[in-house]
């Protein structure tokens, strides 16, 4: 019984379905111009019914698994609505109505960019892309943004910049160069000081060496050959020589480490000077001074 009753419970409200449907007026199809409309209650409800199947197909379109085909379909749709929704708000202002142009939302893109409206006169912004289109193969590079250029600053922009930091005279403000530089202070003076005492003690050990007045003898040069002057005259010869370059050192003479640093020094220099410029050679002697370092 339940089952006979189900049938006939489907079967009636198949009939009244019908019914209903007969009494429906016929579906109105939106004109193809919208010159052709001379209503504006009719006009207004195109336009509505415009941007809801904008709304639909907006939202179809952001799905990237739809195809490249359907996609680009889709978008074509879109900008063929949109330029209709024109036609539409411009025949409404004919017709005596509110101009929805100026007091309508800004569409926007799914970054929140403003988006322009093509003007139905076909002049101004064009073709837009929206969604997964933008994505498209050929699409993607035109929204890429060329790099900018670096704008070459002026004089004045330049000099606008330039203050007491520039020119260090507040480098000391925050007290950390302060403490850097008493250290590396501390350190170069350890240096030079050690330095002079070595020095000042290779002074003291020539001075124990050599006491003054002590007659240092110098080994004479003989220039002549020694087979044609007789003994007797070479031996004259040697004595006045000998006499002759005798001399009394009151001043401390190096010793062989003394000798042997300063031969390794003119080496050293001789070095420099073939394989650096005078300006860096310049250079650390300068720092030498300022250091106070003897060698």
């Amino acid at each position: 019984m339940a089952r006979n009753e189900e049938k006939a419970q489907s079967m009636l409200n198949r009939f009244l379905a019908f019914k209903n449907e007969e009494k429906k007026k016929p579906k109105e199809r939106r004109p193809y111009l919208a010159s052709e409309c001379r209503d504006l209650a009719e006009a207004d409800k195109w336009r509505q019914q415009i941007i809801r199947e904008i709304g639909r197909k907006v939202m179809e379109i952001q799905n990237p698994g739809l195809g490249e085909h359907r996609l680009r379909d889709l978008n074509d749709e879109i900008n063929k609505l949109i330029r209709e929704k024109g036609h539409w708000e411009a025949r409404i202002i004919e017709l005596g109505g509110p101009n929805y142009t100026k007091a309508g939302a800004k569409m926007t893109d799914l970054e929140g960019n403003e988006v322009d409206v093509p003007n139905p006169s076909g002049r101004g912004p064009g073709y837009r892309y929206f969604g997964a289109a933008k994505h498209l193969p050929g699409v993607k590079e035109l929204f890429e943004k060329p790099p900018e250029a670096k704008k070459r600053r002026s004089r004045y922009e330049i000099y606008k910049r330039i203050d007491a930091s520039y020119y260090g005279y507040r480098d000391e403000e925050d007290g950390i160069l302060v403490k850097v530089e008493r250290v590396a202070e501390e350190e170069m003076r350890s240096r030079a000081l050690k330095e002079w005492q070595r020095i000042e003690a290779i002074k003291i050990e020539a001075r124990k060496t050599v006491k003054s007045g002590e007659v240092a003898a110098v080994k004479p040069i003989l220039f002549e050959e020694e087979e044609d002057i007789p003994e007797e005259d070479k031996q004259g010869k040697e004595n006045q020589q000998q006499k002759e370059r005798e001399f009394i050192a009151h001043v401390p003479l190096p010793d062989e480490k003394e000798i042997e640093r300063m031969v390794v020094e003119k080496k050293k220099q001789e070095l420099l000077s073939k394989y650096t410029s005078e300006y860096l050679l310049e250079e650390q002697v300068e720092a030498k001074k300022m250091l106070n370092i003897q060698r």
